[in-house]
């Protein structure tokens, strides 16, 4: 049997990014060096560091195809990922957190599905067996709990609902409107999509979790929003 060509698509990738001072500028090199994004849009969600000033620096030196946007005050990673589709121009956006827990080098993999006209959406996986710093165990049960209430709630199978690695056609947020401004933007994305009969294809990835001393900013409590918006999405629209 004849296998499809790969279908060509411009790439834009959007990165929230929130006090990264001392990140940005590597994640940034390592996104140009994957030699695959169009478009590399970064928003600042109103970081008091320094990632401000390094991002102006940045701008200024004129990268072709980069785009950073300010945001007036810190709102969450939700609203500064909005605000980066909105100003989007390619056909594939791919969502990359600029800590540096996820590594461009993924980017082939998670392409792949999409460029054979498998999947419309695509999720990196930390659960499916690519290499990975070992991750905090409450973290990783959460992360479990919260894809199993996702897969009983939406008769879906996902393994890693909460990753960052999310890659879609731009044109499905055409009627979608996101409301979610933090961390409950993962499960507001999973559940549009689902909900509309939408099969999400995972692959494998690399992670390497970062330690509380370094900057990891998830919290405990940050499981309430998720959880209220898995529940919410599946009884309203």
């Amino acid at each position: 049997m004849a296998t499809e060509p790969d279908r060509q698509f411009t790439l834009a990738v959007i990165i929230p990014c929130y006090n990264e001072v001392d990140n940005i500028e590597t994640l940034l090199g390592r996104v140009q060096a994957t030699g695959l994004a169009d478009e590399i849009i970064i928003v600042d969600d109103g970081s008091t560091d320094g990632t401000r000033e390094v991002l102006a620096r940045i701008a200024d030196e004129g990268h072709e195809g980069l785009q950073v946007l300010q945001m007036a005050r810190n709102q969450g990673k939700g609203a500064a990922l909005r605000r980066g589709f909105a100003a989007a121009g390619a056909d594939l956006l791919l969502i990359q957190d600029a800590d540096l827990e996820y590594d461009p080098r993924d980017y082939p993999s998670l392409l792949q599905p999409l460029k054979e006209g498998i999947a419309p959406v695509v999720y990196g996986s930390r659960f499916l067996g690519g290499p990975r710093k070992a991750m905090y165990f409450w973290n990783m049960l959460a992360n479990k709990g919260l894809t199993l209430l996702t897969n009983v709630l939406y008769n879906a199978i996902l393994s890693d609902m909460m990753t960052c690695y999310k890659v879609f056609h731009r044109e499905l947020l055409t009627d979608m409107r996101l409301r979610a401004d933090g961390f409950d933007f993962e499960p507001e994305l999973t559940a549009r999509v689902l909900k509309r009969g939408i099969h999400i294809y995972e692959v494998p990835i690399s992670y390497n979790g970062r330690e509380w001393h370094q900057g990891k900013k998830i919290r405990a409590v940050d499981a309430l929003p998720v959880l209220w918006t898995l529940l919410k999405y599946r009884f309203v629209d």
